[in-house]
């Protein structure tokens, strides 16, 4: 049984999101919040709520140990990119690209 939370619109680059994502994929879900704790990224808060959000899911179906599960999917895709201007010299303007992710997080059981 798989249970899935996603957050959408995050307001941080996918590059930077799959370094912190990288630390925790495969890894026990307690394993990972303790990872998630001390890991100085802004990403790691953001990715730690959303694990405990899967495990909240997890938790409404009686049949799932939450014990036992781990993190069997984690990505980020890239979201909506917001452009902003930046003046320059000469009257020229440069473009300054803010990035957005779509982090999905999937959970399942450990085999016995």
């Amino acid at each position: 049984m798989e249970a899935r939370a996603i957050a959408k619109y995050v307001r941080i680059a996918p590059r930077k999101v799959r370094l912190v994502i990288d630390l925790v994929k495969g890894k026990r879900v307690d394993e990972a919040l303790a990872i998630l704790d001390f890991t100085p990224k802004r990403a790691a808060k953001v990715i730690k709520k959303l694990v405990k959000s899967a495990v909240a899911n997890a938790e409404q179906n009686p049949d799932v140990d939450i014990d036992n599960l781990y993190v069997k999917k984690i990505y980020a895709d890239h979201g909506p990119i917001l452009k902003r201007i930046r003046p320059r010299a000469v009257g020229r303007a440069y473009l300054i690209r803010k990035r957005t992710s779509h982090i999905t997080v999937v959970l399942d059981e450990l085999e016995q």
